[in-house]
């Protein structure tokens, strides 16, 4: 019995040791990845922020040469979102040939299983779990935080989560009532209209004692002393207030120390969007944030950084579908390939989308809004390849 070259390789791979059939099967995924890779990485570049970019050149005056800086820096983000795109479409175009030359008939019929065969699949996708999760922490914020600071320098364009605008920073104090109950009571409230990265411009501080008002202090500007742990005031004026709430006594000052919470300061140079940080960093912005009360921004920020754990997972979860769907006795071509990755990306990240928002408004807790998603989707993927397999 004669057979062609590549199910010649496939059964002397079964027949003498495995090894040969892993290695025709991710040599024949690493062309169609690469390319899609290349093609999705460019599609989301050119639809998702090209026009973008040209209306803020046209608009706002972007230079020419800024606008190429910030072009080339938003290429590692779309980048991540093409590698498990990838890893789909390579599963189907791989195992839909396989399946369309009963190349995995013939293996079948030699007492392989399917799952046998997918494997090589699922580790590659493995592997560009880790590479994914890599490049996100390494690569993507560090890129994303420079393109976003060149628009902030060419362009003066606002960012909600760049603290360099009124800074506002509650900081409340928890007290035990008579019934023995707890709560949380406003001790200060500190608001600068500007910040500079080095000092706080404008500032108005209000302290209470106890339930009463006790002293507002206004001044021109201040920096946070790390030598001495405190703040350094200028040029302002501290009120004193009786508990009648008239002006007990003023204090005028050119310099002064007034002790006060970093927490204003961390939250302006720390401030970020989530897709400008890495793991460490948003949990630090979290730890922030709970000091904060602003529980629906502590919400927004723990969901979006179990997604950014979990999203690496994704080109597993690709990588299983991918190759149960590819792997059924049914033609596909190059062209259902990429419809069939279309449909599948767009169902998963609405279900992603949807979920997420359930997270930041409490109805899911962060982790099951981020990871939910993966394991719906390990399931559907397991399922099917169970369903080819009998």
């Amino acid at each position: 019995m004669k057979f062609d070259k590549p199910l010649y390789y496939l059964l002397k791979s079964q027949l003498g040791g495995i090894s040969i059939m892993d290695r025709y099967i991710v040599t024949e995924s690493i062309g169609p990845f690469l390319l899609s890779v290349g093609i999705f990485s460019s599609l989301g570049v050119a639809i998702g922020y090209l026009s973008d970019l040209i209306n803020k050149v046209i608009e706002s005056n972007l230079p020419i040469v800024q606008a190429a800086q910030v072009l080339l820096l938003k290429v590692p983000e779309f980048v991540s979102y093409a590698l498990p795109i990838s890893v789909l479409l390579s599963s189907l175009m791989v195992f839909g040939r396989l399946s369309n030359n009963s190349e995995i008939i013939a293996l079948r019929s030699c007492g392989v299983s399917l799952y046998r065969i997918v494997a090589p699949a699922i580790a590659l996708s493995l592997l560009v779990t880790g590479i994914t999760f890599l490049f996100n922490e390494l690569v993507v914020p560090a890129a994303n935080y420079r393109a976003t600071a060149i628009l902030v320098e060419s362009i003066q364009e606002e960012h909600p989560f760049w603290q360099t605008r009124d800074i506002f920073y509650p900081d409340y104090e928890r007290v035990t009532l008579p019934n023995g109950e707890t709560r949380q009571r406003l001790k200060s409230l500190f608001y600068a209209k500007q910040f500079d990265g080095k000092q706080m411009k404008m500032l108005t501080i209000l302290q209470w004692l106890g339930e009463n008002l006790n002293q507002i202090i206004i001044s021109d500007s201040a920096s946070w002393n790390g030598e001495q742990q405190t703040w350094d005031f200028f040029n302002g004026t501290i009120y004193k207030i009786a508990p009648d709430t008239s002006y007990d006594e003023t204090l005028s000052f050119d310099r002064r120390q007034i002790p006060f919470s970093r927490v204003p300061f961390d939250l302006a140079v720390l401030g970020r969007d989530p897709d400008e940080m890495n793991i460490a960093q948003a949990q630090a912005y979290i730890k922030l944030l709970r000091q904060t009360g602003d529980e629906k921004k502590l919400l927004m920020f723990q969901v979006r950084t179990q997604q950014k754990m979990a999203f690496p997972f994704v080109c597993l979860v690709f990588g299983v579908v991918g190759s149960a769907l590819g792997s059924r006795p049914q033609h596909v071509s190059r062209a259902t390939s990429f419809g069939l990755s279309v449909a599948i990306v767009f169902l998963y990240y609405v279900l992603g989308f949807s979920l997420g928002s359930f997270g930041t408004i409490g109805i899911f807790s962060p982790f099951l809004a981020a990871w939910l998603p993966n394991f719906i989707g390990l399931g559907v993927g397991f399922w099917l390849l169970g369903r080819t397999d009998s």
